[in-house]
């Protein structure tokens, strides 16, 4: 095998939860370019439909999965669907999550009153969101011994953000979870079986757009978006001094998804144009 070789995805399956949205759908058609045979797996039947159309037109395989991962009914129908179609499980990208504007410490809505219900929320839809798709789609991964879990975890893991306390909480949580399922399963289910996460910096993608960019500025041709207070926060102190755009983070995730990572477990890769090596001095 050719060190190129190592990367191919070639007869590989992959199962990407979030496919809908931004980031998710820059996976899918990263995994999908690179030979896998990929599942759209998110809430929006129409939307999933739609990514997995976009897939197919450019000559890949795809097929959407509808399902919502906090509804272990709907994932399990989903994982049936999927090994009726194709067989098995290889990859599983667990990219469905965000924050909650009203679990968001901000004005008026301060830690000692952001209310259980929008807390709880925010945390069930990263962390048990995360769980119960490894639990579905792990299980067929674990009877084979083979397989690549990834986990979509976030720069508010590693380090304060102010306002998102039950966002970082839970992709903390995510954090701790990549870890403690890369030893366990390696451990009862052999080698084969690795566990790692994705660490994303700052992108511009559907739920943080209006915190980041101020869509009412008047620009011009060829003008960059201008920032919100917060935007330029984060450039400031991001070394490279940009947003990442999706499809950056498509080489992490072939690599983890890959045979060129096979000796890799229970890691988290930034991917956050040295956000999380800098001190902001």
């Amino acid at each position: 095998m050719s060190a190129w070789d190592q990367f191919s995805l070639d007869g590989k399956v992959a199962v990407i939860t979030g496919a809908t949205g931004v980031l998710g759908g820059a996976m899918a058609r990263g995994l999908a370019s690179a030979g896998a045979r990929v599942a759209i797996l998110g809430r929006r039947e129409a939307k999933a439909r739609e990514v997995a159309a976009e897939i197919a037109a450019a000559g890949h395989e795809a097929i959407p999965l509808p399902a919502d991962v906090l509804d272990e009914d709907s994932l399990q129908a989903a994982k049936r669907k999927l090994l009726d179609e194709w067989g098995t499980v290889d990859v599983l990208i667990n990219c469905a999550g965000g924050n909650r504007p009203d679990a968001t410490v901000f004005g008026d809505l301060t830690f000692f009153n952001v209310p259980r219900v929008d807390l709880e929320g925010v945390v069930g839809l990263n962390f048990t969101g995360t769980v119960l798709p490894i639990q579905i789609f792990g299980e067929p991964m674990a009877k084979q011994e083979k397989g690549s879990i990834i986990n979509i975890s976030s720069m508010a893991s590693q380090k304060v953000l102010t306002r998102v306390m039950g966002y970082s909480a839970a992709k903390a949580a995510v954090d701790n979870l990549t870890r403690w399922l890369a030893v366990d399963l390696a451990e009862k289910h052999g080698p084969g079986l690795r566990v790692n996460a994705i660490a994303p910096g700052f992108f511009i993608g559907e739920q943080n757009r209006a915190l980041l960019i101020k869509e009412d500025a008047p620009t011009g041709p060829g003008d960059s978006p201008v920032l919100t207070e917060r935007g330029q926060q984060i450039v400031d102190h991001t070394p490279l001094g940009r947003f990442g755009e999706p499809d950056e983070l498509v080489g992490a995730a072939i690599w983890l998804a890959s045979d060129a990572s096979r000796f890799v477990t229970g890691i988290v890769v930034p991917v956050d144009g040295g956000f999380s090596a800098s001190s902001g001095i």
